[in-house]
């Protein structure tokens, strides 16, 4: 099932205890929120596009191949500049719902204090 988001979109691939696996995909010159997790580490495989990842305070930039690790708790975001971004996201823990995202800083109006 795919959820639009203001930034694209996501699509759960798998899921099973302890993981779940999806696809995003960032539109042209949009980027996710600064955010955290209080309940689960991710990693993020590039598999087309180009643009931007940060963790922490480093960015990296992200063409296909790009992998990521983002331990739990730490800030990150991920931004697409010239084309379409695409990645595959694993996230890894015992809570995986959606609703464990603490957002600090969002371009469409959803940070949450």
């Amino acid at each position: 099932m795919r959820v639009e988001r203001p930034w694209g979109w996501y699509e759960d691939l798998l899921a099973a205890p302890g993981y779940k696996v999806k696809r995003l995909l960032i539109h042209r010159g949009r980027q996710l929120s600064l955010q955290r997790h209080r309940h689960r580490s991710e990693s993020w495989t590039v598999v087309a596009g180009d643009g931007a990842l940060l963790c922490g305070e480093r960015w990296l930039e992200a063409e296909a191949g790009v992998m990521l690790t983002i331990p739990c708790g730490a800030l990150h975001r991920a931004r697409s500049d010239q084309s379409d971004l695409v990645m595959l996201e694993v996230q890894h823990g015992n809570d995986l719902r959606e609703d464990d995202i603490e957002r600090l800083q969002d371009d469409y109006g959803r940070v949450i204090s």
